[in-house]
C-alpha cells in the first residue's frame, strides 16, 4: 500500500464504472440558489428602508441614534469576524480536500507560537475596541443636565405603572415649596433639580387601563416634543424594568435604589412601553403608551390632570436602602 493511499480502492458505482463527483458539483449551483430564494421569500414585503438598522425602530430622541450607532457598529464587527472565519473554513475545505493532495492524513501542527499568540490577541483587540465604544457612549447617555427643563417620576408597582410630573402646573413658585413624602424615595441631589413651586400631578393605571386615541393597553406618558426630560425610576414593590421601545434604550427600576437617565423626545406620536424584566405572574399586562406632543398640549394636559383632581404626587416608592445612599453620598 502506497504512503499516500493512491492504491486504495475507489467507490465503485453502478455497472462496475468508478462513481463521478461531478453530478454534485453540477448540483451544487441549483441548492445554493434554492437557499437563497427560500431566504429571502419571506421577506418580499419587507421595506429595505429598514434595513440599515438592523431590526431596530425608528429612534425618537435625539439620543437614540447613539445607539443604534452602536448596534450597527457590533454588527460590523461580527459580520467581519464572521466573514474572515466563514472563509478559512471554505478556504481548508477546498484547498486542502483529500481527492487533491492525495494524502490520506496531512501533516499536523502543534505547538505553533505565533499560531497560538495570533488566535489570544485577536479575541483581547476585539474585546477592547467593543467596550471601549460601550463605555464611551454609556457615559454619554447616563449624562445628567444640571437643570432638565422637566422631571417625571415613573414609578413601577405590579402591576402597571405611575407617573409623577414634577411641574409647577399653576406658575405660582410660592405652591409646592416642600418635597412631600411621597417623594421620599427620590435622592436629595435629584430634589435639588426639582423646579420651583412644583405642587406636581399624576396619572396611575390599572392592567385594565387603555390608551383612549389607540385602544393600547396601559396608561399613557405624555412628554414634550423639543425639551429634554429626566426619568426617575422608583420601584414599590419588586425590579421592573422600564422600556420605551423607539427610544433604544431600558433601566431597571430597582426597590430601594434610584436609577435616572435623561432623554429629548423629537418626533411626535404615540409609542409602546414595556416592562423589560419579569417581575411577576402578570408582567406581561405591565404596558404603557408614550404620547409624545408639542410643549404647548403637554402643558394642557398637565392642567387637565389638575382639573381632575389628579394633584399632588403618588407614593414613589421603597425608600434608599442604607448602601445606596451612601453610594449616593459617594457620587456627590
Amino acid at each position: 500500500m502506497s504512503p499516500n493511499g493512491s492504491d486504495l480502492p475507489r467507490s465503485q458505482g453502478a455497472g462496475g464504472t468508478p462513481t463521478s463527483r461531478r453530478p454534485m458539483r453540477r448540483k451544487l449551483p441549483q441548492v445554493l440558489t434554492a437557499g437563497l430564494i427560500l431566504a429571502t421569500a419571506s421577506g418580499c414585503s419587507y421595506n429595505w428602508e429598514d434595513f440599515p438598522r438592523l431590526g431596530m425602530p425608528t429612534p425618537v430622541t435625539e439620543e437614540a441614534p447613539r445607539i443604534l450607532s452602536l448596534w450597527q457598529g457590533s454588527w460590523a464587527a461580527a459580520l467581519a469576524t464572521g466573514v474572515l472565519v466563514w472563509g478559512l473554513i471554505l478556504w481548508s475545505m477546498f484547498f486542502h480536500r483529500r481527492s487533491r493532495t492525495k494524502v490520506e492524513v496531512p501533516p499536523q501542527t502543534r505547538y505553533n507560537m505565533p499560531i497560538e499568540a495570533l488566535y489570544t490577541v485577536v479575541p483581547i483587540i476585539i474585546v477592547s475596541v467593543l467596550f471601549y465604544f460601550t463605555a464611551r457612549d454609556e457615559s454619554k447617555l447616563l449624562a445628567l443636565s444640571e437643570k432638565p427643563a422637566h422631571t417625571i417620576n415613573v414609578v413601577g408597582y405590579q402591576w402597571s405603572w405611575g407617573f409623577n410630573y414634577v411641574e409647577n402646573v399653576d406658575g405660582d413658585a410660592k405652591t409646592g415649596v416642600e418635597v412631600p413624602k411621597e417623594l421620599d424615595a427620590v435622592p436629595d441631589k435629584y430634589q435639588e433639580s426639582f423646579p420651583e413651586g412644583a405642587e406636581g400631578v399624576y396619572d396611575a393605571g390599572i392592567p385594565g387601563t387603555r390608551n383612549p386615541q389607540t385602544g393600547n393597553p396601559g396608561p399613557t406618558l405624555w412628554l414634550p416634543e423639543g425639551e429634554k426630560v429626566r426619568f426617575i425610576l422608583t420601584s414599590r414593590d419588586v425590579i421592573h424594568s422600564f422600556w420605551v421601545v423607539p427610544f433604544l434604550f431600558k433601566q431597571d427600576v430597582i426597590p430601594g435604589h434610584t436609577n435616572v437617565f435623561e432623554v429629548t423626545p423629537n418626533r411626535e406620536g404615540t409609542f409602546l412601553g414595556k416592562c423589560a424584566e419579569l417581575c411577576g405572574v402578570d408582567h406581561s399586562r405591565m404596558l404603557f403608551n408614550v404620547k409624545v406632543v408639542s410643549p404647548e398640549r403637554y402643558q394642557q394636559h398637565l392642567k387637565e390632570l389638575a382639573e381632575k383632581g389628579q394633584t399632588g404626587f403618588i407614593p414613589s416608592g421603597i425608600e434608599q436602602t442604607d448602601p445606596a445612599r451612601n453610594a449616593e453620598k459617594n457620587q456627590l
